[in-house]
């Protein structure tokens, strides 16, 4: 059975149909790629699926859920998580407490405990703590903890968003060209980040990407957007030789 299953999605803006009778489907544990020119609306299909925006019509299932114009937060909460293109941090807060920051809606107490500093407030913070010391250690950001987030490298930026999405306990990840602004080694590093997130917390990972040599290394199956439609899906070998894909996402 699917994890993820969109059927006949579309959304216009005005008179502008920027996604039309997009459908996928996403098995548990996949790594999956979309890929396609500038423009062609993957960004938007990531906005749909994430509540961002409402569909015009068509459906999005998760785990047998309906999400389809469901808020973010509900989409959320049902399992759907996402980085950005251009980094989305809480630039002024530690590292730590960007992870913390996710963990709020399951680590709750009440206005009242937390003025007072009652021993629920104690104990969900030893909690949050710990768990997001778990999350930083996987992807090597432990020993930066109480560093500014502004102030980490570029690639371990993009390391601490993916730990903060994963915060939330999704089922399925959402990652908008993680590889943006990377250098050749930095990418390298990426895919074996990527992979073991899938292997380490049984990660179903849909990914937005540009770079063929991230795209090639680890997505097991591709759609190809252009122009709001979806061009052809299959494995990626088969994708990425197809005529049509080349001349239209390629430019040859």
């Amino acid at each position: 059975m699917a994890l993820l299953e969109v059927k006949k999605l579309g959304i216009s803006f005005g008179g502008l149909r920027a996604v039309d009778d997009f459908s996928i489907s996403i098995n548990k544990g996949e790594l999956y790629g979309l890929i396609g020119p500038n423009g062609a609306g993957k960004t938007t299909i990531f906005n749909l699926l994430t509540g961002v925006y409402k569909p015009t019509d068509g459906s999005i299932t998760l785990d047998g859920v309906n999400l389809t114009g469901r808020s973010t937060i509900e989409i959320n909460k049902a399992g759907i998580a996402r980085t950005f293109q251009n980094i989305r941090l809480f630039s002024n807060l530690s590292v730590l407490d960007n992870v913390k920051a996710a963990l709020t809606n399951r680590y709750t107490y009440s206005t009242v405990t937390g003025i007072f500093r009652l021993p629920k407030y104690f104990s969900a913070e030893k909690a949050m703590n710990e768990e997001a010391m778990k999350l930083l250690s996987v992807f090597e950001l432990d020993g930066e903890a109480d560093t500014i987030a502004a102030n980490l490298p570029y690639g371990k930026q993009r390391k601490l968003e993916i730990a903060r999405a994963l915060a939330t306990s999704p089922k399925l990840l959402l990652l908008d060209e993680p590889a943006a602004g990377m250098n050749p080694n930095e990418t390298a590093e990426l895919m074996n980040t990527i992979r073991q997130v899938r292997d380490d917390f049984d990660m179903t990972v849909l990914l937005i990407e540009h770079d063929m040599s991230l795209v090639s290394g680890i997505c097991e199956r591709l759609s190809v957007l252009n122009f709001g439609q979806l061009l052809c899906e299959g494995k990626t070998a088969e994708v990425l030789s197809n005529p049509e894909v080349i001349t239209a996402y390629l430019g040859e």
